[in-house]
């Protein structure tokens, strides 16, 4: 109850901090049935989503009071100030079931031709001999997707786009050749696009970007398209990919996903790089929010988890018995360990993990073959990143210290770690007194508002915060010693702070 009850408390208070448009904010609004609310909101909370997206809301709003004629035309607005047509077919569809039944709606779609997917395509699940493509449809169809290759190959999968998962399937392809490039086509559509397989295990050079916090900011949206611009063989996502704070409610949910997942940057990066996921606190539940042990309690978790899968393509999401979101991969003989800092974060217990992923982690850690191993958190694991704050790792000193020394107790070469949460681009280090330096690279302001300053905390070795940032890593494990190097790239396409990390250096 004490858990629940801090979840609740944050959930309020979370609307003056952090990340937040208008237009979300709205939209949490019409969840809770407080419509006097959605004008004010709409136009005096910054940042600001857009006039588009405004009447957007309002009709979501209108839609709520069951007031369809004046819905329909806040839609027609929305659509002649840029807002794409697919918006209003893709949802959140609780609402927009009334609009689309409407008269006056069914003739005006006759105007537009309406693919049969219209969200997607997002690609993951991406390893030396297989991958994985998404998609979201129109209604519930079939669609053919077609995998070439320059050598004749030719493979079709069928997919259907169930409404029992939110209108989405996956195609899954195996049998592939590593580090080849394929084309792929979606149905009769013009999707199409192409998708690199990962390195075979062994040595390799590829790069991968990574960050956090990215909160809507539509003139901040290119990020997507810089970091396309460096061709990353993966693109991981750390939390804060959208910021919902309103576990309880699906309306928010929904709509924070649909509104990121149809912008045409977006659409572009995912279309050709393989997208790697996990979420933080504004996208699983509320600010800081610690919501227990429990795997139904609060009772929102299953929901949240559902939406979440439905609208990513991971490895894995956790074990059937404890569901979450970790799980890892390869790239080459990189081992990228992913964890979920939300789902089972305990105060009582002194745990960020649960004891079933925390004894998956380090068996998987003792396991591993990677020359790096990469252990990718929400938060970071520095200590006095956030002054005075229980919410990154240093809430939970004990499990902290439990994983680092059992990396040194086992003698486990090539570790560092990444992370987010923190509104900036830091490269840190943490001295440890039997093993080797351990070096954390955090970045979490990806299309943020809200930038928090840089921390100089002992073994800070740079850190950024003047405008949106991501991390990006060029892992050259060929090299006789091999190297990992880490740069800071902000949106703009310049690189302001670079490091290389020798293996050398992890032992």
């Amino acid at each position: 109850m004490r858990n629940l009850s801090l979840c609740i408390f944050l959930l309020t208070f979370t609307q003056a901090i952090g990340q937040h448009d208008g237009a979300r904010n709205a939209v949490q609004f019409i969840a809770k049935g407080q419509f006097d609310k959605v004008s004010d909101t709409l136009t005096n909370k910054k940042p600001f989503a857009g006039e588009a997206e405004s009447r957007f809301v309002e009709m979501l709003s209108l839609l709520a009071q069951d007031d369809i004629d004046a819905a329909f035309s806040k839609a027609k607005e929305a659509v002649e100030l840029g807002l794409p047509f697919e918006r209003l077919i893709v949802g959140p569809r609780e609402l927009l079931e009334k609009l689309h039944t409407h008269p006056a709606f069914v003739e005006w779609k006759e105007n537009f031709n309406v693919p049969k997917i219209i969200g997607g395509p997002m690609l993951g699940r991406v390893t030396g001999t297989a991958l994985s493509i998404w998609v979201r449809g129109h209604e519930k169809t079939g669609v053919g997707i077609a995998l070439l290759g320059d050598d004749g190959f030719r493979k079709v999968v069928q997919v259907e786009t169930d409404p029992a998962n939110d209108y989405t399937g996956i195609a899954r392809f195996e049998g592939l050749q590593p580090n080849t490039t394929y084309t792929y086509e979606v149905g009769d559509t013009l999707l199409k696009g192409q998708v690199t397989t990962a390195p075979p295990f062994g040595p390799a050079k590829f790069k991968v970007a990574f960050g956090g916090g990215a909160g809507y900011v539509p003139e901040w949206e290119k990020m997507w398209d810089t970091i396309l611009s460096h061709s990353p063989q993966a693109m991981l996502m750390l939390g804060d990919n959208v910021y919902i704070d309103q576990p309880e409610h699906t309306l928010t949910q929904y709509y924070c996903y649909y509104r990121r997942q149809m912008r045409p940057e977006w659409k572009r990066l995912t279309a050709s790089t393989p997208i790697y996921s996990i979420w933080d606190d504004h996208d699983f539940a509320t600010n800081d929010c610690v919501p227990g042990p429990e795997i139904n309690s609060p009772k929102w978790k299953p929901e949240v988890a559902k939406i979440f899968r439905q609208n990513w393509v991971n490895p894995g999401y956790g074990t059937e018995s404890a569901p979450g979101c970790w799980y890892d991969f390869t790239i080459g003989d990189v081992h990228f360990i992913m964890l979920d800092g939300r789902y089972y974060r305990d105060r009582k217990g002194k745990t960020m993990l649960g004891p079933v992923q925390k004894k998956w982690l380090l068996k998987t850690l003792s396991e591993s073959e990677g020359t790096f191993k990469i252990l990718v958190s929400p938060v970071p694991f520095t200590p006095g990143i956030k002054p005075g704050s229980r919410d990154p790792w240093d809430g939970y000193p004990d499990e902290r210290e439990e994983i680092f020394s059992h990396i040194s107790d086992n003698k486990i070469e090539g570790v560092f770690l990444v992370a987010a949460d923190r509104h900036r681009t830091d490269l840190r280090k943490i001295e440890r007194p039997d093993s080797y330096t351990l070096y954390e690279f955090e970045s979490s302001r990806l299309t943020n508002h809200h930038t928090h300053k840089v921390i100089k905390t002992p073994g800070l070795i740079w850190g950024y915060s003047d405008t949106c940032s991501f991390g990006l890593m060029e892992f050259d494990t060929t090299a006789a010693d091999p190297q990992v190097t880490m740069t800071c790239q902000t949106i703009d396409g310049e690189e302001v702070h670079r490091f290389v990390l020798k293996r050398s250096l992890l032992k």
